[in-house]
């Protein structure tokens, strides 16, 4: 394995999470705001990490095959310690839909990789705007405390339940594109 910038933004990422986690459950004062920071320049590693490894030739598999890693381990694991802050049968219902679409689409891709279809379930424009709501959103309600009398932590559920929104439309989008071969796949089956 080369390690390049690329492959370095993603292995940071992956390397915040521990950070978030103990700035989060910390008890000194501005713990959640510090976590939040952290889980905010890692959330835009994620959104460089890409453009760099294009930009510059830095693509590989192992890069391809790390970044998704780094963004649903960041995103499960904080949405796992928001809900146990919470405790509100809302905030488990939004991390259960945004938690169960990522493990349906990893999935669906690894599945239609194996036939040989992984380009039918590429990455969408929905994907991309459903990770920004989602990251701008986990990252206000790790923060939790109003700021110049905005309700950061109000803000960020409100842009929790629009990636929700997003997440679902997106899982929509690439079932649809995933149907004809799971269908097909199904038709094999009964004439076999």
């Amino acid at each position: 394995m080369k390690l390049n910038l690329a492959i370095l933004l993603t292995l940071f990422r992956i390397a915040a999470i521990p950070a978030v986690v103990i700035c989060f459950y910390s008890p000194l004062p501005n713990a959640r705001p510090i976590a939040a920071v952290l889980f905010g320049i890692a959330a835009v590693t994620d959104f460089i990490d890409g453009w760099v490894a294009r930009r510059f030739g830095q693509t590989s598999r192992f890069g391809e095959f790390l970044d998704p890693v780094a963004d649903k381990l960041m995103v499960a694991i904080v949405l796992v310690m928001l809900v146990q802050a919470q405790s509100h049968w809302f905030e488990d219902i939004i991390a259960m839909i945004i938690i169960g679409r990522e493990i349906t689409i990893s999935a669906l891709r690894e599945w239609m990789a194996t036939i040989g279809e992984r380009a039918n379930v590429q990455v969408s424009f929905s994907g991309k705007v459903k990770t920004t709501l989602q990251m701008f959103g986990i990252a206000f309600m790790v923060y939790q405390n109003d700021l110049f009398g905005i309700p950061i932590y109000t803000v960020g559920f409100v842009l929790l339940v629009a990636a929700a929104i997003m997440t679902i439309w997106s899982m929509i989008f690439y079932l649809k594109a995933a149907w004809p071969f799971i269908m097909a796949d199904q038709n094999d089956d009964s004439q076999g």
